[in-house]
């Protein structure tokens, strides 16, 4: 029997371009501003990256689409994790004009039904410090950064 797994979606508006919003996807210095404390990036297809959130959570994968400032797909999943290695989900961004700034949609697929919480509440976290910080507001450091 395989294990279960489930597809999340959000989305959120965004008041800027999609060049803008896009640069924090494929920039280490600018996606470091808004997601983990230390951030490695190969955006091209195949590509490597490894977004050490926390000193013990680190994300690794690769880039499976990139279509600048339209949509990026990655493959997803934690360094040291039985239930969500890297690679084991995709994870899909998708941005869209919409009239003064972008539609962000992500989808995260093939997550672990164990996994679905604890991945909901990241993406709510990282979505809306992307939404500040590109729209011109000092967010600070991420709080989730600093080891507890």
């Amino acid at each position: 029997m395989s294990p279960t797994t489930e597809t999340l979606r959000k989305e959120i508006f965004i008041e800027c371009s999609p060049e803008t919003l896009f640069s924090f996807f494929i920039h280490p210095e600018k996606m470091v501003r808004w997601m983990g404390r230390q951030i490695l990036l190969e955006p091209k297809i195949g590509g490597k990256y490894r977004i050490d959130i926390n000193g013990e959570n680190i994300a690794l994968g690769e880039y499976k689409e990139i279509i600048p400032n339209e949509k990026i797909v990655l493959t997803w999943g934690w360094e040291g994790s039985e239930i969500m290695p890297p690679g084991s989900s995709t994870v899909e961004f998708l941005l869209t004009p919409k009239q003064n700034g972008t539609l962000l949609m992500l989808n995260h697929y093939d997550i672990p039904s164990e996994k679905v919480t604890s991945n909901n509440n990241g993406w709510t976290h990282y979505m809306e410090r992307i939404k500040l910080l590109a729209e011109g507001i000092d967010i600070g450091t991420d709080p989730w950064s600093v080891k507890k």
